[in-house]
Order: structure tokens, then sequence, then C-alpha cells
């Protein structure tokens, strides 16, 4: 097109958009608005038994409420629920957009609540903090728990529940090896105290959050985070442990820190004669290990059928006037079995044994496969319950009890058992001469899909966050309400909203709830769940379990070895690639299915703390796909996205996903410490102005806008400074000569501003809008629109000509390019199709989903292969040709294309 300007070709190819009325949008917000309550249910489906406490989020229509609107949780009776709420998202307005709530274990059962505008109903025991000389109690009106002071190794004092001592001096211990060797001397490291803080303050619930270091002697290593969890009239609390690695390891060396157990440790006080003590562990089948310390059944002599009925109950026993004097003048001859370990070092197998006592030998108790990290230890007088969530799933795992047969009992909870091979996090391989960039790019990349670079392997700065309950109870709890504990432990009970309820507020972009309205519709609809179910089998399969893999699944499959290339290069841990996370998250959203929620849960809690990097240089970028989760010398926004973690944040206002949004605040800085084109630079830039960061419109300024749309809409510390610098990105972007098609620019840190380029050059990447760009931008569009009109022209105009024709790309730009993934991205040519109501839009968008070469839909065989051992280590069921890539898109894609254009969808 010579001799006309391509910039204003750009920003007039949809005028008519401009002015376009996005019924669409203004619909759903309608719904949410024109509702007077909303209805919640049980995520697994029913009223738990026993629970903890739970919170939850709900999403309300932009205008529908202030923020100082207080809200009211009822029973579908209508009895009133005592509830706490606070608002965790706001509109661009400043109307309430995310509340989180709050319910106590004790409020009234139901299997559904009502939650609405009104006074919430206090609850008759209140949670309290009391604060005084840097000491922190809080009291539930059952138990009071006292906070250690700063500088202590002590982080809990004690627990009571009334009068009774129940639990003390709570602290963390971890156990470091100086070297892999076997027999290398250990150190013991204890957690001390640098700050303690409360978060929340009742009434209904209160959060004291604590962090420090582990220490031996002058020595600090392994930060912490922990937040306690107070409810409401609860004789429980639940801890979220977050602990970064600060180790070195040297590749190559023997020497270093290697972690051989971390732990939380309380000590129980006992009273109760031996045979009044119980020891508890339980299967993850419901089943439980029970016994008592010092046993009086099976014994040569009987001491009666009423005596051992109490003690198999649990309840104190009868005087011992009562029983058969054969046994009760003979008590001092029946062993009490004061240690007990339950260690679960793999997937597959735990194993139970006992000891009287330190120096004697253990004997074999009982086994099972998979343990539900719950025990108990205590009497008729008292105990404590506790457990560690997704146990068997992130072994090796290990809970103890030492001494029950003393004055005191230690119960420790490992998060990493100390029976197992020491952590060790060093790089897999020496290098393989892999020297230079040339040698990287074109060596390892071409032949494993490896990026290596010496010294980027480093796990140094990734996080892990474990969440365990503990129960202060008053006596020895029946079998039933064991079982009910450590199922709360394994499954937390959560509230909900219905997927009709969720979208109707209008919030995370473009999805709609099932619809099985027709035949196509419901052909979709069904390989959208054939391929979730696919995957939780394959995490089955092929044991996508341990301490730092669990949540993860892996990124292209072995057709020769019949399993996932586990050890080849790029191809093995997927780390977020091409957007797995929101895939799940979104298919949660519009099925409501529990079972996909626990999944994208799992994979949020692995993907955000062991796939980022929250310490160090590189604090806020996350690593690409590997071997090992840190790996690859690729340290990028992409897969730190704020875009994959806000929905496990405001679904459920966990303090700790909230964290992670946190530190990416400001993640454009890390620019400076390391460029993403290093390796494929032929411009002579290298970054160290922090005025000038180049910055791609992509994958990275993605990530960027994420986590300042994020900060923003939760009016964070610096949501101000994040909009502003939002604001200016969008402006400036659009300002481009070719807007997104420019393809990256330089960033000013401190103002978000772009640097307008006088060049017409076009530069495009199938990777630029896969990465959570597509739902950011219909976020941000949906929310700035209006004012902010040239940035929604920019957009669509990618959105519809990305997939266009070669003439047609030309006419716009000027250039051409090969539009790969197509099937990928005919989600943004159907977002173009409706906000700018073109049929025509409308049906290429279906022909690219449906004929592009990365789709999965029609002509795929999905019926699953099944391969037998001994070809295969144990049988295994495959479909050959489905990657993680290709998966997470595809799901992607039909997900927005029915929400979009659903009602165009062909016959």
């Amino acid at each position: 097109m010579p001799g006309v300007d391509r910039r204003t070709v750009i920003k007039g190819a949809a005028a008519a958009a401009a002015a376009a009325q996005f019924s669409w949008a203004l619909s759903r917000t309608a719904a949410a608005a024109d509702a007077d309550d909303t209805e919640l249910h049980w995520l697994e489906g029913s009223a738990p038994d026993v629970h903890a406490g739970a919170t939850w989020g709900v999403p309300w229509a932009r205008g529908a409420y202030r923020p100082e609107q207080s809200f009211r949780l009822t029973t579908a009776a209508g009895d009133d629920v005592p509830v706490q709420s606070w608002v965790t998202g706001y509109w661009p307005d400043g109307s309430v957009k995310w509340t989180a709530h709050a319910l106590a274990p004790g409020a009234p059962k139901a299997s559904a609540y009502k939650l609405a505008a009104g006074t919430p109903a206090a609850p008759e025991q209140q949670v309290t903090v009391t604060r005084s000389a840097g000491r922190v109690e809080v009291s539930t009106g059952v138990i009071t728990a006292v906070f250690g002071a700063k500088g202590s190794d002590t982080v809990v004092r004690s627990v009571r529940r009334g009068s009774a001592e129940i639990a003390r001096n709570g602290k963390l211990v971890a156990l470091r090896q100086e070297s892999v060797r076997e027999g290398a001397d250990l150190s013991h490291f204890a957690g001390r105290v640098e700050k303690v803080e409360v978060e929340q303050d009742g009434p209904v619930r209160a959060v004291v959050r604590v962090e420090g270091r582990h220490r031996d002697g002058g020595r600090a290593w392994l930060p912490y985070t922990l937040r306690f969890s107070f409810f409401a009239g609860a004789d429980s609390f639940r801890l979220v442990h977050t602990f970064v690695w600060d180790g070195e390891q040297t590749p190559g060396s023997d020497q270093g820190d290697f972690l051989r157990g971390l732990g939380v440790r309380f000590t129980v006080p006992l009273s109760d004669r031996p045979y009044d003590r119980h020891v508890r562990f339980a299967d993850s089948g419901g089943g439980l290990f029970s016994e008592a310390v010092q046993g009086i059944t099976g014994l040569r002599r009987d001491p009666g059928a009423a005596v051992r009925a109490a003690q198999i109950a649990g309840e104190r026993l009868p005087a011992t006037s009562t029983w058969d004097p054969r046994v009760a003048d003979r008590l001092a001859y029946i062993p009490a079995w004061g240690d007990y370990t339950l260690t679960q070092p793999n997937a597959d197998g735990y194993t139970v044994r006992k000891r009287t006592k330190a120096g004697y030998g253990w004997i074999h108790a009982a086994a099972g496969r998979r343990a539900g990290g719950f025990g108990y230890v205590g009497g008729a007088s008292g105990g404590l319950s506790f457990g560690l969530r997704d146990f068997w799933q992130r072994h090796p795992a290990q809970l103890d009890v030492r001494g029950a047969a003393g004055d005191a009992a230690e119960a420790t909870v490992w998060l990493y058992s100390p029976e197992a091979q020491p952590l060790d996090l060093r790089f897999y391989h020496d290098g393989l001469g892999q020297d230079t960039y040339e040698e990287q790019s074109d060596g390892g990349l071409e032949i494993t899909y490896e990026d290596y670079e010496p010294g980027f392997g480093t796990p140094y700065g990734i996080a892990r966050t474990s969440e365990l309950t503990f129960w202060a109870v008053e006596k020895t709890p029946s079998a039933a309400v064991l079982a009910a504990q450590a199922a709360a432990v394994a499954t937390p009970p959560l509230l909900t909203a219905t997927p009709q309820r969720l979208h109707a507020a209008g919030v995370f972009g473009d999805w709609a709830p099932v619809d099985r309205s027709s035949a196509a519709r419901s052909a979709i609809e069904d390989h959208l769940d054939d391929l979730f179910a696919y995957y939780r089998d394959q995490r089955e399969q092929h044991r996508w379990y341990g301490f730092l893999d669990y949540g993860d699944v892996q990124h292209t499959y072995d057709n020769d070895r019949h399993v996932w290339r586990y050890d080849v290069g790029g191809y093995a841990w997927d780390n977020s690639e091409l957007g797995t996370d929101l895939w799940l998250w979104y298919h949660f959203l519009r099925t409501g299915s529990a079972e996909v929620f626990r999944f994208a849960e799992a994979m949020t809690r692995h993907t955000g703390e062991v796939d980022v990097y929250h310490l160090g240089e590189w604090a806020g970028l996350g690593t690409r796909h590997g071997v090992q989760h840190w790996a690859d010398s690729a340290k990028q926004v992409r897969i730190s996205t704020a875009a994959n973690r806000r929905f496990l944040y405001f679904l459920t206002g966990d303090e700790r996903t909230g964290d992670l949004l946190s530190e990416l605040v400001d993640v454009e800085r890390t620019f400076l410490a390391v460029d993403p084109q290093r390796k494929v630079r032929t411009d002579g830039y290298t970054p160290g102005d922090r005025h000038a960061l180049s910055v791609g419109f992509g994958t990275d300024w993605g990530g960027i806008s994420a986590a300042w749309l994020t900060e923003w809409e939760r009016r964070g510390p610096n949501a101000e400074k994040a909009k502003a610098k939002l604001v200016n990105s969008l402006r400036t972007i659009a300002a481009q000569p070719a807007g997104f098609f420019t393809g990256t620019g330089l960033l000013d840190a401190d103002t978000g501003k772009f640097a307008i380029t006088t060049s017409t050059a076009v530069s495009v990447s199938h990777l630029s809008a896969v990465f959570g760009l597509v739902e950011t931008n219909s976020e941000l569009v949906s929310l700035f629109g209006d004012e902010e009109p040239e940035f929604r022209t920019a957009w669509l105009n990618y959105a519809q000509y990305y997939n266009a024709t070669d003439a047609q790309k030309k006419q716009l730009t000027g250039s051409t390019w090969k539009s790969a993934l197509p099937a990928a991205h005919s989600r943004i040519t159907a977002y173009a199709a409706q906000r700018r109501n073109d049929p025509t839009l409308a049906t290429r968008a279906w022909k690219e989903f449906f004929t592009g070469s990365d789709t999965y839909f029609p002509s795929n065989d999905w019926n699953p292969v099944t391969i037998k051992a001994p070809a295969v280590l144990r049988t295994t069921e495959e479909i050959p040709w489905i990657s993680t890539n290709s998966s997470a898109q595809w799901a992607l894609a039909a997900i927005q294309n029915l929400a979009l254009i659903g009602d165009r969808i062909p016959s």
C-alpha cells in the first residue's frame, strides 16, 4: 500500500467496532446484578462431617456493591450462619468484584447456603486476638494458642483447651546433610522466629503470620512463612507452611546443602495411664491404625469384656479394681509402646512400625498402599490430632510419635521424610560441551529441546507450600470422628457458587457454562471431558507424584517407549507451558467439577512455587519446561505469570497465593537481570537501562500486564502505580505503527510506557498469545475498552488478522507471516467475530478450529491404546498423538469458541 500510513489503516480498520454495543458482556453483568442472593454449595457435593473452617471467594457484577457492603449467610431454611467477609478484588469504578468469606466449623450444617447483602450474624464464641509486649495470643473460645516472640526457636509456645495444655513447644525442624554420601554429618536446624504479625483479626477467622529462617548456631537457612488460621468456636487450627530453598549444591560435587528432613513438631503432655493413651494413623481409604500405648487386649489373661471394649473405643478404662486381678496385678509386665513411625517413601506403599523406647528394636506394625497423612496421640484427658494434606502424593513423607509412654510425646509431621535419600537438587548433567549460545541453540535445542546455559539450572529461590491441620481435643476421639478429621485434612472443604453464577458476574474473560444443546456442542464437550480424564489417569498411571513434582504434568509422549519423555530435555515436566493451568481453571469454571478443581489447585500450588524463583536475581521469573523444574535456562515471566494464579486466589481467598501475586508487581525489573532474547539477538541490545527494557508484546508483556492488573484489582500497596503503568502500556502499544504486530518495544519500568518506534516492521510469533495474553487482553478490553478505544482496536486487529489470508495481512500491515497454531488461534478469530458482530469471521474461526494443523477434532481417534507387559512396566493406556502443548491450547480454543460463537457452530 504505497503512500498509505499503515498506522492509520490499523486504527481505521475497525471504526465500526468502536461504536459497537458489547451486549454479550452487558447481559452477563445485568444478570448478576439482578440476583438478590448467591447460592453456595460444598465443592465435593455434601456437607462435611468435620472440618477446621472454610474460606471461599464469590464474584459480583460491576456496580452491584460498594466496598462497605456487609453480607449475610443463611442456610437454605433461612437460619443465620455467622460469616466473616472481606473484599479481595475491585472493579474499575471501585465497586466490589470479589469477596472472600469465612465459615467456622461449628456453623449450622447444611448442604447449601445463601449469601446476600445484609448484616452478618455474630458467632456465639468469637475469635479474639491479644497482643502485648511482642506476644500474640489467639483464642477461638475453645482453644487458646500463644505464639513465640521474635528471636525464639519456638513458634507456638502452647495450645490450651480450657485450663488443660494440649500441646506446647511447637517448632520447625530441618535436617541438613553436608554430603550425599551415606553417613555424612547431620546438622539440626530450628525455625527461628523473626516476625509475628496478625493478618486477620476475627470475629469468625483470625490469621497469624510468622516469618523466619531455620538456624543452626550462626547459620540461617531455609526462609519460611507460616500462616495459622483460627476459626470461631473451633478446637482446631490450620497451618499453611512455605519454605524457600536457599541452599547450595554444586553439580559434580558431593558436598553441599542436602535437605534430609523438614517438619513441624509439637510436644503433647500426657497424664493418663499408659493404657488410656492412644496412637492413631489414617489410611487414605478411610481406615485407621488404632493402638493403645499399653495394650490390654490379646493377653493370655482377659481383663474383662468391658475393659477391652473401652480400650478399643479409646475411652477411659474402668478402675483396675474391676479388672481380672491376674491382669491388673501384672500391668508392669505389659510393654508400653512409646514410639511410632509411619513412613510413605513413594506413592505405592507405606509402613508403620513401633518400639518401646529409644535404644530398643523396632517391630513391624502395619503396612498399606497410601496413607492418609493423619495421626493422633493423646489420652482420656486430651490429645492432638495432626495431618498433612497430599501426604502420599508428595512423598517422601512421614509421621512420628516419640515418647508416648512418658510424661509427654513429640508428634512430628515430616513434610520431607528423614528416612528418605537426601533431597538432591543438583543439575543432572555436566553441560555436554554446550559452552556457547550457538552450541546451546543449534545443539541442545535441536536434539533434546533443552535450552541449557551454564549456571542457569539452579534451584536457588524455588519454594514449596504445604497445608497442615491440627485439632486440640479433650479426649481421644471416636474412630468416626478421627476418620472425618482425616478426610478434612486430605480434602479441606470448600464452598463455591455454580458455574452459572460465576459466569453471570462477568469475571475471567471468555467462557460459559457447559451447554449440550446441540449435537455439535455435545461432541466438543465430550472431548473436553475426555481430555481432562486422560490427564487425570495419566498422572496415576505414570506416577506424577513427589515432594516437588506433584501438581505438574508432563509435556510430550514417547510413542516408542510408551512413557512420557521424562528424561528428554525440554520435553519432560510441563511447567505451565502453553497455558495448562489456564485450561484446567477454565474447565473448572464451566463444569463446577470438584475433581477438576482439585487437579488445578494442586497445579497452582506447584507451578506458582516450584517453577518460580522467590529469591535472588531471578525472583519473579519462572523456568521453562525441562527434566528438572528449574533446569532450563529460559527464565521468563510467561511461566510465573499472575494469569495462572488469579483463579485460586479469588476463588478461595488463599493468602499464600496472594503473596505470589504480590511478588510480581514489579516483575518487569527482572528484565535488567536476564534478557529472554539474549541467545537470538542480532541488534546488539543488552539490558542495563530500566527506562529502555526490551519487552515483547506477547509472552513478556502478557505476564507483566497480568501482574499490574491483579495488583490494581486487589488494591494492593502499589495499586495506583500499577494502574498507571498498565494504562500507559496499553496506550503506547496501540500507538505503535503496527500495533500488536510491531511485536516488541523498549519499556520504561518506571512509567510502563513503550517507546514509539518509527519502523513499520512487523514481528509475529505463534507463542505471543498462548501464555495468557488472550485471556488477559479480553479482561483489559472489558475493563478499559471505552476509555482506551485505540488499545481495543489494536487487539481486535491482532485477533482478526493473525489467521487471515496473506493478502489481508499485507493490506493491513504490509507484511505476511506464518500463522502457526491456527486452531489454537481460532479463539482470537472468534473473539474478533463476536466483538465485531461479523458472521464471516465466526465461520472462519470454526473452520480454523476444525481443520487447523494443530486441531484435536474431529478426525483424531480418541480411543486409548492398551500396551501390556512385558512391553512396558505395567499395562499402559495411551493416546499417542496427545501432547500437553496442544491439549491446553485446543481446550482453551474449544472453551472460548463455544462461549463467543457457540451459536454459530456448524452442525
